[in-house]
């Protein structure tokens, strides 16, 4: 089974993708954690975020549980990773890695900002999650403060409005919201 969650930046998406994974003992990837990865690897080396070659290169050589989480969620590595995403040449290796990941048995939850429409196109379900601009911005700096990394409110807010802009216009796999379909098999609801 394949569930594709997605929705824009601090939407709750990854919050709701551990709880579905969780319930239904699937594993979970959480997308946006690899081009944080990439992007986290470009800055430690002191290469510009642009430099395709290096960014490709540390998309092949993630290890996801090598992961440390609260590093990757500071929001300097946020910014760089809404870079690094718009590049093709990345999203291809990472669409690979998310493609083998979400196929393994018994199957997963992904979510990110494509993943129902580009990543798993024929998932098993699909949720798209958002709130405004506003509702995220206090969700994003409430996560922030609990990370000890503190900003205005003022401040996440413009943030997250570059990064839809950012993400809304990329050529590569924009986000948008999933096609309505209809089933005829009975589903359980959680």
């Amino acid at each position: 089974m394949i569930i594709a969650v997605d929705g824009p930046a601090a939407s709750g998406k990854g919050t709701l993708g551990r709880r579905l994974a969780t319930h239904y003992g699937l594993r979970h990837l959480d997308t946006g954690l690899i081009y944080r990865a990439v992007a986290k690897k470009l800055l430690d080396g002191g290469h510009a975020l642009q430099n395709v070659e290096r960014a490709v290169s540390a998309a092949k050589t993630l290890e996801p549980a090598t992961f440390q989480e609260e590093e990757l969620k500071r929001h300097a590595v946020g910014e760089a990773a809404s870079v690094v995403s718009a590049l093709p040449q990345v999203r291809a290796v990472l669409l690979a890695f998310q493609r083998e990941f979400g196929r393994m048995p018994p199957g997963a939850v992904l979510d990110g900002r494509d993943i129902g429409t580009v990543v798993f196109p024929d998932a098993d379900a699909k949720i798209f999650v958002t709130a405004s601009p506003e509702a995220r911005a206090h969700r994003r700096a409430a996560e922030l403060e609990r990370a000890g990394e503190a900003m205005a409110y003022s401040d996440v807010l413009a943030d997250i409005r570059g990064r839809d802009e950012r993400d809304t216009n990329r050529a590569a796999a924009p986000p948008k919201r999933h096609p309505m379909r209809t089933c005829s098999t009975p589903h359980t609801w959680i």
